[in-house]
């Protein structure tokens, strides 16, 4: 049963007030920051009254907290997917593939799709003026993805120990994050330097895998 004077109306693709609600705000954060897009901006854009953002979400600082959850586990779950697909697929796993799985799970849900190029900007906003609760990111994405990922990397790669294997995986997210930057920066400028992901992901791959190796040889593998 909705609440009084609680806007129902669905859009003709089927989408209810609560998906206008989450898409209109994620897309302001984006484009103006939490502390500039109002409750009512919101409402507006979402062509709904004003109190439907505290029926569904409960004011705008849980549906910014909403918004990150659900991205935050979209890209959790895809990274997680992408190494267990390499680790199951039979045979002793490769390092070459457990690496470009994970460099495309990285980039293509950050650069590819309007959703995911504003999901970039909301990042960015967030670094500067932060809202999240502290750790929420951490604990939410970077901690589960380092673990399955480290423990991945020391079964294909024996050599690494728990230490080193955390430093590989901080210098191989680095380049990621970088390319991320790279291909929106040069991009803004035309065709000076264009950027593709099969391009980024192959030499990202090449260099961290000779780089994961050279640690063999310090340990005489």
């Amino acid at each position: 049963m909705a609440a009084p004077h609680q806007d129902t109306r669905n859009d003709n693709d089927g989408r209810g007030v609560q998906d206008r609600l989450f898409d209109t705000a994620e897309d302001l954060f984006c484009r103006r920051g939490f502390n500039e897009t109002s409750v009512r901006d919101i409402a507006a854009a979402a062509d709904c009254n004003v109190a439907s953002v505290n029926y569904y979400f409960g004011g705008k600082e849980n549906l910014y907290l909403e918004i990150w959850r659900r991205r935050l586990a979209q890209i959790r779950e895809r990274r997680l997917a992408s190494i267990e697909e390499v680790m199951s697929a039979g045979g002793r796993p490769e390092l070459e593939n457990l690496l470009r799985s994970h460099a495309i799970s990285f980039l293509e849900p950050l650069i590819e799709g309007e959703r995911q190029c504003r999901f970039i900007n909301l990042m960015a906003r967030e670094m500067i003026d932060p809202h999240l609760p502290h750790g929420m990111f951490l604990a939410e994405m970077v901690t589960p993805v380092m673990s399955v990922l480290g423990k991945a990397l020391m079964e294909i790669c024996p050599w690494l120990d728990e230490a080193n294997v955390q430093v590989v995986i901080l210098l191989v997210v680095g380049q990621l994050m970088h390319a991320v930057c790279a291909k929106q920066m040069f991009e803004e400028g035309g065709e000076l330097f264009p950027v593709r992901i099969e391009d980024l992901v192959n030499h990202i791959v090449r260099f961290s895998a000779a780089g994961i190796r050279a640690y063999a040889g310090e340990h005489g593998a």
